[in-house]
């Protein structure tokens, strides 16, 4: 189980409650559109805005569940939340002036991918430069490169030779 800390997400100094569910995490849809769009009824506003978008409306069930978070009558109770993708897609229906700095961080994001996945050289720049930020060493970045690298030739040979399971890689990998 994981400390109460990690169930809640802050943004903008505002609390949104998040949980983590068949891996990953999941937020609370209303604490995110309360947070960017300051709407006394987060409910309310959410319907407005399933209403105005049909193909989210129609895509909905695809990341949203019902899980349990902590309530603001401090009782466990189910309630709506979506995964990053899918806050990621509610976000881009939210016409508010406080959604549009995420929007345009999302819009970077993606560009900045899809430069990657023509130049691949790119990521693994990116990703030296995250671990730099993050404060590791020059020869700790180098011996992580080397083993992402040497781990992905290994998985591919494995592929080539039949190993389809993830459970066989997890052998294979201990």
């Amino acid at each position: 189980m994981r400390n109460m800390e990690d169930k809640i997400a802050l943004f903008q100094g505002r609390a949104i409650r998040k949980t983590f569910h068949q891996e990953e995490w999941w937020f609370s849809i209303h604490d995110v559109v309360g947070v960017l769009t300051d709407s006394k009824n987060s409910r309310e506003y959410f319907d407005k805005v399933l209403q105005r978008d049909e193909i989210l409306k129609s895509t909905y069930g695809q990341f949203v569940r019902r899980l349990p978070l902590l309530a603001e009558d401090r009782k466990i109770r189910n309630q709506i939340c979506a995964n990053t993708e899918g806050i990621f897609r509610i976000i881009q229906s939210i016409h508010s002036p406080k959604a549009e700095p995420f929007k345009l961080w999302l819009a970077k994001v993606g560009y900045e991918r899809i430069k990657e996945i023509e130049d691949p050289e790119l990521a693994t720049k990116r990703t030296r430069e995250l671990y730099k930020a993050k404060g590791y060493s020059d020869a700790w970045i180098e011996k992580r490169m080397r083993g992402i690298t040497i781990r992905d030739e290994l998985t591919d040979e494995w592929q080539k030779r039949g190993v389809k399971e993830a459970r066989e890689y997890a052998i294979l990998t201990a």
